[in-house]
């Protein structure tokens, strides 16, 4: 038997790039040797997937993570000489140890599968390099009341099924229990997540709504950074659609709805069409880039700066298939009170120029 471990869309998790925006996955591929006899195909993945217990495996098949050939399979599917079995498993992280820590959360939802809640812009998501404590994973394993480390037995804790950055605000969902997780983390892989931000950019974007589109990728020239590359040359297929919510000449109020959850998405995509997110240090945004030449114009922005000092992006919007009823839920978020002084701010300025 041949086992193939492919690209994973977690890389390097333990450095800076606190988060991202999608789930994550592993990817296997088993190609079965001549000699193998006949077996059910969760017995074999139980008995080659280290780490992984049975139950989880077959979690993963009654939500068609795992194909033979083309075809998803059941539990019961029996495996023969010549078969390659694909696994697509939702990423769970081991050998981390979490503390607990008494941090307050704002909970919007919580059940016995689920828990919805908003996060507040500078708290990092889960604990790694430089961010080992205070992060939203050690609020939510004191929530919760559990622990997980190396040698931990309890798989019960709180599985975050996607990640917001650092510096950005608004609302996730939690996973509770296993069968939660590889549910939701299904309904992320197939993109019938309902995703909505709301961002401030610089420019005056031309049309009213569109889509952009491009593959995102680590920027090979700096690892903190992603872009956009050829379609087919490298990266993932990663695909935003926008509408222009107001315009105040130097700077637009936009709607974004993910069609795909790429690292860093919508910041990396507006950037990449010459409109990069108002104060985003990383993706150029941090700096004037329209607007007149004047000290009063500079000064207005620095004031700006002062107001949100973080990109100006808010997951205002969550939208998925509960895990166990079945029923549509659908979330919404206020725009945080720093934000909406931001736009209020150029609203005041713009209707200013105008009067003058």
């Amino acid at each position: 038997m041949t086992v193939f471990e492919e690209d994973i869309d977690f890389e390097e998790q333990n450095d800076q790039l606190e988060d991202n925006e999608g789930a994550s996955f592993e990817h296997f591929r088993f190609e079965i040797d001549k000699g193998q006899a006949p077996i059910r195909v969760d017995k074999f993945l139980a008995t080659h997937m280290e780490h992984c217990s049975r139950h989880r495996i077959q979690l993963a098949i009654k939500n068609s993570y795992v194909k033979v050939g083309e075809k998803t399979i059941k539990a019961n599917y029996v495996i023969r000489p010549g078969d390659v079995v694909s696994f697509v498993m939702p990423y769970q992280r081991r050998g981390l140890e979490i503390l607990p820590e008494n941090i307050p959360l704002n909970i919007v939802y919580e059940d016995d599968d689920v828990l919805v809640l908003n996060k507040e812009a500078g708290m990092v998501v889960h604990p790694g390099h430089g961010h080992y404590s205070g992060t939203l994973v050690n609020a939510l394993a004191h929530h919760l009341g559990l622990t997980q480390g190396a040698d931990a037995e309890d798989e019960r804790m709180g599985v975050l099924v996607h990640r917001i950055d650092k510096d950005t605000s608004g609302l996730l969902v939690v996973a509770k229990n296993e069968a939660a997780q590889l549910n939701l983390a299904r309904q992320f892989f197939v993109h019938s997540i309902e995703r909505c931000y709301v961002a401030v950019v610089w420019g005056n974007i031309k049309e009213d709504e569109g889509t952009i589109e491009g593959n995102i990728g680590r920027d090979p020239s700096d690892r903190l950074r992603f872009k956009v590359f050829p379609d087919g040359e490298y990266g993932k297929t990663a695909i935003t659609h926008y509408k222009v919510l107001e315009r105040f000449g130097f700077v637009t109020v936009v709607e974004c709805r993910l069609e795909t959850g790429r690292t860093h998405q919508i910041r990396v995509h507006f950037n990449h069409i010459g409109h990069p997110l108002f104060n985003d240090e990383r993706y150029d945004g941090s700096e004037i880039r329209q607007g007149t030449i004047y000290a009063k114009y500079k000064q207005f922005i620095e004031n700006c700066f002062k107001i949100l000092p973080r990109q100006a992006l808010h997951a205002k919007t969550l939208g998925f298939q509960h895990p166990t009823k079945g029923e549509w839920m659908r979330f919404d978020s206020q725009i945080p009170a720093e934000m909406e002084a931001l736009i209020e701010k150029w609203r005041n300025y713009t209707k200013n120029l105008i009067l003058e």
